[in-house]
């Protein structure tokens, strides 16, 4: 058979009869046969591969942090539907950001882009516009290019939690953050807005930023309980500092859901603590679909299975009571 030939059974093209493309397969299969993808991406200019960005270092990812491996499986089962792959891209956290994008777009092996770990000005997301690549930001920013993004709906539970706090009759409140992230200055602005909003000032001794890490989360406990006047509760942002902040206030001898009020994120580790924790709870799966979803709606080839346009959404959370936002110190 012609090379022609060949290439249009093994493409199941409509011109080529059944027949023929059975014979193709079989000596393909005989002789061990797979297409060379990189050279398929070169003719059609299609890789067949979206990437998701993620920044990576030891506090980050060294400690069992589950969060993005959710959202990957749900964005996956998406894909799969239209045999796409899905990419994780590690950006090293001593690399710059922009370049490391600039990077990955010049080598042209994604058809399209997740990025997360957004900041108020974020470089990559007027860079990834001009170069009209299609893209999903996983969180708000500043920089706005008309792009699409899915963000956590943080504002509800910063108001939430701190309602809840001052019904209780709290008036320490302290608030932990997640370091270089746009979601932090969110938060923190929605509690402040509703602090103030009870006639009352946060503290700006009682706010503390650190990594998104069990040992972040541990540092904070640490600062928290030398406070010259310690918060009666504490409102956290970053899931992946539950466990550290218990394990802080435990080891002085200050028990979470007595001692200190808490609320913040759950995660797959945070059902395992005692007391157990008054949390938002985040469908990460159905928050991965609805980023593949989103970012298929910008791609040429599947806008019209996904007439969603430029997504723009706050992700709903869930409120969870548990026993750690009681106050019951022992006198």
């Amino acid at each position: 058979m012609s090379i022609s030939t060949v290439s249009r059974a093994l493409n199941d093209r409509p011109d080529a009869s059944d027949t023929t493309r059975e014979k193709v397969r079989k000596a393909a299969s005989d002789l061990g046969y797979f297409a060379n993808h990189s050279g398929r991406s070169l003719r059609s200019g299609v890789t067949g591969s979206v990437g998701f960005v993620i920044q990576t270092s030891h506090s980050l990812t060294g400690q069992g942090d589950t969060f993005f491996m959710a959202v990957f499986d749900g964005m996956q089962s998406v894909l799969s539907r239209h045999q796409l792959d899905l990419i994780a891209l590690l950006c090293p956290a001593t690399d710059d950001p922009t370049e490391y994008v600039r990077r990955i777009v010049s080598r042209g092996f994604v058809d399209g882009l997740v990025i997360s770990h957004t900041r108020k000005v974020d470089p990559r997301i007027p860079l990834l516009a001009s170069r009209d690549v299609p893209f999903v930001a996983l969180g708000r920013s500043d920089t706005d290019a008309g792009h699409a993004w899915i963000d956590l709906d943080f504002e509800a539970m910063a108001q939430r939690t701190i309602d809840r706090f001052v019904a209780q009759g709290h008036s320490r409140i302290a608030v932990a953050l997640q370091r270089d992230v746009n979601f932090s200055r969110i938060f923190l602005a929605s509690a402040k807005r509703a602090i103030e909003g009870h006639a009352m000032t946060l503290d700006p001794e009682l706010v503390f930023h650190s990594s998104a890490s069990e040992g972040g989360g541990y540092t904070v406990a640490r600062k928290l309980l030398t406070s010259a006047e310690r918060p009666t509760a504490i409102a956290v942002s970053s899931e992946a500092m539950i466990t550290g902040i218990y394990r802080g206030l435990v080891e002085a001898g200050c028990k979470p859901g007595r001692d200190i009020a808490i609320i913040g994120r759950d995660s797959s580790t945070t059902q395992f603590l005692t007391p157990r924790l008054t949390s938002f709870h985040v469908n990460l799966h159905d928050l991965g679909v609805a980023l593949g979803e989103a970012l298929l709606a910008l791609m040429p080839a599947y806008r019209n299975d996904y007439p969603l346009g430029v997504v723009r959404r706050l992700f709903a959370t869930r409120f969870i009571q548990g026993e750690s936002d009681r106050y019951a110190p022992r006198s």
